[in-house]
């Protein structure tokens, strides 16, 4: 139970009292070493949460609930809306099924600190993959499946798996798609060379294993089961890959004792979830709300959590919600955006167990969120976060007592405890502008990024002080804390909530011949939220020809299809700056 009556008490105690506000949250989590310390400063400058503490996230997502009574509870429930399948597993096979695919990977040479990356679709197993590397400290880089093979063989060479890990296919819409052939692809140009790949077959496409190479999942996960290992609060729980300006995919990392603190403490507070309740997020696990709120997050809590392969359609959310009691919805607003276009029900649906849905990923309007507030007849918010935080900087809080004001429905919501908003120095004579963060950030936020085999300083997050980290988001903030989003301030585009750089879409389309010049921008559309345009300039005299469709094709050979690139433009010249910076604001309005 949370302690508090209101947001501002709430919010002075993590403000005021930080070090007891998190040594008291950390309760929520079961220690080997339990902490004394909440932060400690690192001797690279960035900080580190309950360091002289012991724990490890597999035992706190699994088999405590399990010793506590819930083995015969549901943990995960998947549905694929390609092949219809379903599956539900307890907390007692989840323990089985982790404990021996994780003696799977050892037998495989797997041990705390390696990296194991995992190219799934959402599945049980994918799941399950993660919940082992955590079981046995190891650090897991789930990669979403869509992705081409140059745009994988660039993150098995980030991080130097020891092991990789694919499904035998993947889907767009009910059409199977073999990822043998990716991983090949992957292989053949990565200059790192796993020392074993792992295989899930399915049936809708099976894949032939390569002799000293490959291994069958299911054969792994028979191995001799292995328990969970004690690690350090501050040791490397997961690698997950995310955009920005520079159009290099970074690596941010994730701690294991600040993250299972957060994410245990946000189900409560600002989902509103008791141990036993169902969550349910449309989320990939490829994306950081799958990682937090499909898996982690319920399981720490004790909650059944709901998983879904591809995109599922409005009727069949509301048959999921139905059958399994889900309790709080977590989606984005292109799912909302494709329920209303839809609208099988006009007048609504009754689900009685739901009591709140949440959306993030990209901007919902006012008018998308009173849509949905209408068909569903419940409290539809919004909230803020990013994949480096982990978790919402801004939100509503349906854990506390008091209610949410009115004004702030249609908004982001207010802080989230341990998180300092405030607008940039650099526009301190304005009242809006790019927002930053006062360090130290709070626990389950990025401990770092991955470069040169280790956990670095994030210091492309940090303005010129080095005390702010940058959101790259514009905004103002109110007197009632209350933050209000205007826009990104650099080129990263959510396409659907999914994040791609435009610089990196751009690198692609600059290696046809025929191409002289290019800028990709966002622009809004009404299904995915932004989509990418690109302005190009051809190469004059060559005699080469160019054409749209074969810049559409170049870019999802090399980043994939999802990125939704199918608008060309050509031009003579792009709008450029006097020091030769293109005016991608010139081209927007265009």
């Amino acid at each position: 139970m949370v302690p508090w009556t209101t947001y501002k008490s709430m919010y002075d105690a993590a403000l005021n009292q930080s070090g007891q506000f998190w040594l008291d949250a950390a309760r929520r989590v079961t220690w080997t070493q339990k902490p004394r310390l909440a932060c400690r400063t690192r001797a690279d400058g960035w900080h580190d949460w309950f360091p002289d503490a012991t724990l490890n996230t597999c035992h706190n997502a699994v088999d405590r609930h399990v010793e506590n009574g819930r083995g015969g509870q549901a943990a995960l429930i998947w549905h694929s809306c390609a092949t219809k399948e379903r599956q539900a597993i307890t907390y007692h096979d989840l323990r089985r099924r982790v404990a021996g695919f994780a003696g799977g990977l050892r037998s495989l040479g797997v041990g705390q600190g390696d990296r194991v990356l995992i190219a799934m679709p959402t599945m049980i197993e994918t799941a399950i993959a993660m919940l082992a590397c955590a079981r046995i400290g190891a650090v897991h880089v789930v990669v979403f499946s869509g992705y081409a093979g140059p745009e994988l063989a660039r993150r098995i060479d980030d991080v130097a798996p020891k092991v990789i890990m694919i499904a035998s296919c993947s889907f767009q819409g009910h059409s199977a798609v073999p990822a043998a052939p990716v991983l090949n692809d992957a292989l053949a140009t990565a200059m790192h060379r796993p020392q074993a790949c792992v295989i899930v077959q399915r049936r809708a496409c099976t894949a032939p294993l390569l002799p000293g190479r490959d291994h069958d999942y299911h054969m792994l996960e028979h191995s001799t089961p292995v328990g969970p290992v004690t690690l350090r609060s501050e040791d490397p729980l997961y690698i997950l890959h995310t955009s920005g300006t520079t159009g290099h995919a970074k690596g941010i990392v994730r701690d294991n004792g600040g993250h299972a603190v957060a994410l245990a403490l946000s189900m409560e507070l600002i989902y509103g979830c008791k141990p036993g309740d169902t969550f349910f997020t449309t989320s990939d696990l490829g994306w950081v709300v799958g990682h937090s709120y499909g898996v982690y997050a319920p399981l720490l809590n004790g909650c059944s959590s709901v998983i879904v392969e591809g995109a599922p359609s409005a009727s069949l959310i509301q048959a999921l919600c139905h059958e399994y009691g889900v309790r709080c919805l977590f989606t984005t607003p292109t799912q909302m955006r494709l329920m209303r276009q839809e609208g099988r029900h006009p007048s609504g649906v009754i689900l009685p167990a739901l009591a709140r849905i949440f959306v993030a990923g990209e901007y919902a309007d006012p008018t998308l969120l009173d849509w949905a507030r209408s068909y569903f007849r419940k409290p539809v918010v919004n909230h803020w976060w990013q994949t480096e935080t982990g978790w919402s900087i801004t939100a509503h809080f349906f854990g506390l007592p008091e209610c949410e004001p009115t004004s702030l429905m249609n908004e982001i919501g207010r802080p989230a405890p341990g998180f300092r908003p405030a607008i940039a120095p650099a526009f301190a004579q304005h009242s809006c502008g790019e927002i930053v963060l006062s360090l130290p950030l709070p626990p389950g936020c990025l401990a770092g990024m991955w470069k040169d085999g280790g956990v670095r300083v994030p210091s492309t997050y940090l303005d010129d002080t080095g005390r702010y980290y940058r959101t790259f988001d514009e905004g103002m903030i109110d007197g009632a804390h209350g933050v209000h989003m205007l826009g990104r301030s650099d080129d990263v585009i959510k396409v659907a909530g999914r994040r791609i750089s435009g610089v990196q879409i751009e690198k692609v389309i600059a290696t046809h011949p025929a191409v002289h010049a290019c800028a990709v921008v966002a622009v809004p559309d009404d299904l995915r939220g932004q989509r990418p345009v690109a302005y190009v300039v051809p190469v004059a005299g060559t005699g080469c020809a160019l054409s749209s469709e074969e810049i559409i094709a170049q870019v999802r050979q090399v980043i994939g299809r999802w990125v939704g690139l199918r608008d060309v433009r050509f031009v003579r010249h792009l709008p450029t700056t006097i020091s030769g910076k293109i005016r991608r604001r010139h081209l927007t309005a265009c």
